[in-house]
C-alpha cells in the first residue's frame, strides 16, 4: 500500500475515493479511528492509500483532477 493523499477533509477524501473507484482503483482510508480519538484537534490526518500496483495510475488521476 502507498499513500496518495493525506487530509482531514472527509468530503474531499470521500470524493477522491469515488474518483479512484470509477477508474477501477480500490482506495483504503487509514487512520480514521486514531483521528476520531484525537477529537477536533486535527492533529492526525487521515491517509488515502492504494495498492503499490495502482499507485502510478492513481497519482495521474488525482493530478488530472487537480487533487494532488
Amino acid at each position: 500500500m502507498r499513500v496518495v493523499v493525506t487530509s482531514n477533509n472527509m468530503v474531499r477524501l470521500s470524493f477522491l475515493t469515488v474518483l479512484l473507484a470509477d477508474a477501477g482503483i480500490e482506495a483504503v482510508l487509514l487512520d480514521t479511528h486514531t483521528s476520531v480519538l484525537e477529537g477536533s484537534a486535527a492533529a492526525i490526518q487521515r491517509r488515502l492509500a492504494v495498492s503499490t500496483e495502482d499507485y502510478d495510475q492513481a497519482c495521474r488521476i488525482l493530478e488530472e483532477a487537480n487533487e494532488r
